[in-house]
């Protein structure tokens, strides 16, 4: 895969691409948001390891921009902070997923390869489910006619559990497809998306069966 790291840290640049040409990915290193703009018009890449704090902005900035012209490549948030109400500004904003500094090597391994599994599926269309309607394309969903907004994560969940036709999804084979691990973290984080997603998609969309898994209803 083609990655993106954003960062004016040097020493973390390295460590991430010693960390990741290992892999076998193709790494590029920019420190600002405008040498990324630069690097993304002449090459887009398949995943983009985004740092908080730039010297010309902000990656969550950058992140909504970049999904405001319609750029759907995964990305993968830098930050320092382990805080819930930043992971949530870091999804809310557009991002994939989040990674806490200081972090192990190989949990950045694993989050990239989980990220690059899910940007190669191909896109499911459009899937209707009672009044809600879901455009996986255009990342659009309505319900009763009226607009709602996913989150980033949420879009993920909603789409690991279509890709499949609504067979049922084990508890850990989807923790692992849109996280990257099954940890304690990551499964407190799924509790808390499926219920968001059951109040602005409906309490039936999503069939839960306890101790296997869920599907799409």
């Amino acid at each position: 895969m083609n990655v993106l790291v954003v960062d004016d840290d040097d020493e973390l640049c390295m460590l991430v691409r010693v960390a990741l040409e290992r892999e076998g990915h193709a790494l590029r290193t920019v420190g600002s948001l405008a040498q990324a703009r630069l690097e993304i018009a002449q090459a887009p890449a398949d995943v983009v390891v985004l740092d908080i704090d730039l010297p010309d902005g902000t990656g969550l900035a950058f992140c909504r921009e970049l999904r405001g012209a319609g750029r759907s490549m995964p990305v993968l948030i830098l930050t320092a902070s382990g805080q819930v109400n930043a992971r949530v500004e870091g999804l809310d904003a557009g991002a994939d997923d989040y990674l806490v500094k200081p972090f192990a090597v190989a949990e950045l391994r694993a989050r990239v390869r989980a990220l690059g599994r899910r940007a190669a599926h191909p896109s499911i269309g459009r899937l209707r489910r009672g009044d809600v309607e879901l455009d996986f394309g255009a990342r659009r969903v309505t319900r009763g006619g009226l607009e709602l907004a996913l989150t980033a994560k949420e879009w993920a969940i909603v789409e690991a559990l279509a890709r499949v036709h609504g067979t049922l999804v084990g508890r850990e084979a989807l923790l692992v497809e849109v996280w990257g691990d099954c940890s304690d973290a990551a499964s407190a984080s799924l509790g808390v998306l499926m219920s968001r997603i059951r109040r602005k998609l409906g309490h039936t969309i999503i069939r839960t069966v306890r101790g296997l898994g869920h599907a799409l209803d």
